[in-house]
């Protein structure tokens, strides 16, 4: 059986980047990694009315820095910045460290698959109809900018007795080319007939991959191109075999130029008209008003003996039949006895 693979796993490390950024040791690093399933957890829990797509983790020998990337940065801030201190007070004494948290503004939310996973999570819970909710998802995504989206629903659907999957795409979505930028997020529905899962994929372009091309270096004011000030030196430009710059003859100072004299401009013969070809007339010969004109006589054709009929054809032989060339039998023999 296919399976599908993480789109963000699948382009890590050749065009995304990791979440978390930290290096440890052999003996602290699954206590780190604990600690960092734990703050994502918590944050996504708090903050689950603001629109957080992302958390970035960066850890140092004795700080912690945490980037929220989220649609709605007023609600991450409150009145003043009083809920993000708040927030800093309790993840410092989560880690026992110095925490610095940083926030980015998702400038369209409908471009995030983890937000459109989640509005579209928020409407099954509301008793909206699946379908519905995920063609609106789908339309607002794609006037958004997108070139593809993708939307998965699973699980009691309407309240069926039987779990199923329900899908819907809109453009395209190429899962399988490493340069496209494919944004991926899950997330999962509480509702009284049990948890329906959500998955969007969004397709929004092909990452750059063509390289910046490099100018070529101007000489700057006051120096002169390698080239050109060895085609002044002749040994040189003829070792190298570069063009040689042939010397001006000096003009002496103060003594004019003599103007040309000026050439009487002579008229251009007419060009004679060219000659019309004539055509020959044939003499045009007297016959009586009554008389036919002569036709004109037939050469006699010439006679070809050819070998074929100089030679003398071969008689006719007669075929004998099969009967005359047999011997008579036995029992004709006797009949004529």
């Amino acid at each position: 059986m296919g399976h599908k693979v993480h789109p963000n796993g699948f382009r890590l490390g050749v065009y995304r980047n990791w979440e978390s950024k930290w290096f440890a040791t052999d003996k602290e690093f699954s206590a780190l990694l604990l600690e960092d399933i734990k703050l994502r957890k918590m944050l996504f829990a708090r903050l689950k009315n603001a629109g957080v797509a992302r958390i970035e983790t960066e850890r140092s020998s004795s700080a912690l820095t945490i980037t929220l990337h989220t649609a709605k940065p007023g609600i991450v801030i409150g009145k003043g910045g009083t809920s993000v201190d708040q927030l800093r007070d309790e993840l410092e004494k989560m880690t026992r460290k110095r925490v610095r948290v940083t926030i980015q503004e998702i400038k369209k939310p409908e471009l995030s698959a983890q937000l459109v996973a989640e509005s579209v999570a928020a409407q099954l819970e509301k008793r909206i109809a699946f379908r519905r909710a995920v063609k609106q998802s789908l339309m607002k995504t794609m006037r958004a900018g997108a070139q593809g989206v993708k939307i998965r629903v699973k699980g009691r659907l309407g309240g069926s007795e039987m779990a199923r999957i329900e899908w819907n795409r809109e453009g395209r979505v190429p899962l399988h080319t490493l340069r496209a930028d494919i944004d991926f997020g899950q997330t999962e529905a509480k509702t009284t007939f049990g948890r329906i899962g959500v998955s969007a994929w969004v397709y929004t372009g092909d990452f750059p991959t063509e390289r910046p091309k490099r100018v070529a270096e101007e000489p700057t004011d006051g120096e002169v191109p390698v080239a050109a000030a060895l085609a002044e030196t002749p040994l040189v430009a003829e070792a190298l075999g570069l063009p040689v710059a042939v010397p001006a003859e000096p003009v002496p100072v103060g003594v004019a130029e003599p103007e040309p004299e000026p050439v009487a401009s002579v008229p251009a013969a007419a060009e004679a008209p060219a000659a019309r070809p004539t055509r020959r007339r044939t003499a045009a010969t007297a016959t009586a008003p009554n008389e036919a004109p002569a036709k004109p006589k037939r050469a006699p054709r010439a006679v070809k003996a050819t070998t074929e009929e100089a030679a003398p054809k071969p008689k006719r032989t007669t075929r004998t039949t099969s009967a005359e060339a047999k011997p008579a039998t036995r029992r004709t023999a006797k009949k004529k006895e």
